[in-house]
């Protein structure tokens, strides 16, 4: 890559390091980029041709996830590498037991990226939705390496598609094949000449029935719940999401309530524990007889928010008012309404839930009282956005199976 795009990732590299004895999670970063050379020696044998597939964090990994698990169960005899540039990702997967290996992805700089290539010499490389690492990509095209990008979506206003994007549109040209989730993207990507594109759809879908397929079942939770005709799920949630939703819930007994917060520490919960005005408790310290005198569970621990979805009437996904909802998926594949705030325009899954009726967004507890009582006054206006919610996800399944025949047949 270009000199400007090298004293760019080396100027990223600093910031980290200058934050990271304050910054919980570039401290992670650092730390663990700094063992993955040795942690690769120990582990990988570069004769053994892995797949090596790299996504950003968490969300992204959950879109490549259904792709190697499908690899995994047709050819389970075949290694796989998984890459994770941030560490909320890593430090929650990193145990994840259907790949070979998992670590840090190194920097993006030449040295770090002929180091890492040489190490583990993939067969084949995989990129999850946004990753776009130019010495990486140029790399792999120099050495011929099948590289793929999956769940990819662009949008206008990408560097790639400005007058002063050149560079990062050879990134483009690297790729041996682009899967991208919807039309507008390979009409874009089009325009600038990248042709090697197949509209393949969202592999999130597939994951999120696979989940609700065998979702867990909570005896806590179903104490809870059991005689109330209606129970709203917020999942994800932050403070300025339960601005939204808590003063609702607490003058409104006729429903109950599931919180699981994005983030849990001890004086977080606290907080929240202390804005609800009705009977409420942690997950984690409620039994079910407790739970049976219950209005509000507060889930305090990862892992379990995808199953409990089934327990709802309607969902709040959180993120809304912040750097963007989390995973409505998560929540429609149950068939219920999903509600969430302003921040939705870069997740074409909420605009559609919108279109259809299937989504609501809120920008206030006002607009969210108007959205609650309209559904839970009428069983019709409810099982409608329900159907609609349920609909839309069974009609974008299939990206996995799309993906995984074009590169093995």
């Amino acid at each position: 890559m270009n000199f400007l795009y090298n004293t760019g990732i080396k100027a990223y590299k600093l910031a980290v390091k200058i934050v990271s004895p304050w910054n919980r999670k570039a401290k992670l970063m650092l730390d663990g980029q700094a063992r993955t050379f040795d942690y690769l020696s120990e582990k990988v044998d570069p004769q053994a041709g892995y797949i090596w597939m790299h996504v950003s964090s968490l969300g992204e990994f959950e879109q490549g996830r259904p792709l190697i698990e499908k690899i995994k169960a047709e050819h389970p005899e075949q290694r796989i590498l998984l890459t994770f540039f941030s560490s909320s990702g890593y430090e929650v997967r990193k145990n994840y037991d259907k790949v070979d290996a998992v670590c840090y992805l190194p920097f993006d700089t030449p040295g770090n990226v002929r180091r890492f290539l040489d190490r583990v010499r993939p067969s084949m490389a995989i990129f999850v939705k946004y990753e776009f690492w130019g010495n990486y990509l140029r790399e792999l095209k120099r050495r011929q390496v099948p590289t793929y990008i999956i769940s990819s979506i662009f949008r206008p206003g990408q560097i790639f598609f400005r007058p002063w994007g050149g560079e990062f549109r050879k990134m483009l040209g690297c790729f041996t094949h682009l899967y991208v989730q919807n039309e507008q993207s390979q009409q874009l990507l089009a325009g600038i000449g990248i042709n090697q594109v197949t509209v393949a759809g969202d592999t999130r879908f597939d994951r999120v029935a696979h989940v609700r397929d065998q979702a867990k079942s909570f005896p806590v939770i179903e104490a809870m719940t059991r005689n109330c005709p209606f129970t709203l799920v917020m999942g994800s949630s932050w403070p300025a999401d339960e601005d939204v939703v808590l003063p609702y819930f607490n003058s409104h007994p006729n429903m109950k309530l599931i919180i699981a917060p994005h983030e849990f520490d001890d004086e977080r919960l606290q907080a929240l524990l202390g804005r609800i005005e009705r009977p409420a408790a942690l997950y984690t310290t409620t039994d079910e007889m407790l739970a049976g005198q219950l209005d509000c569970l507060v889930i305090n621990c990862f892992g379990i928010l995808s199953s409990v979805y089934r327990y709802g009437q309607m969902a709040y996904v959180g993120g809304g008012f912040g750097s963007g909802i989390h995973n409505v998926n998560e929540a429609a594949v149950y068939g219920i309404p999903v509600a969430f705030g302003p921040k939705f325009e870069k997740f074409v899954e909420a605009s559609d839930l919108i279109a259809c009726e299937g989504g609501f967004t809120v920008s206030s507890a006002q607009e969210f009282e108007a959205v609650m009582d309209r559904l839970t006054a009428s069983q019709q206006a409810l099982r409608h956005s329900s159907e609609e919610a349920g609909k839309y996800i069974q009609s974008h399944l299939g990206a996995t199976d799309l993906i995984y025949r074009d590169l093995f047949g």
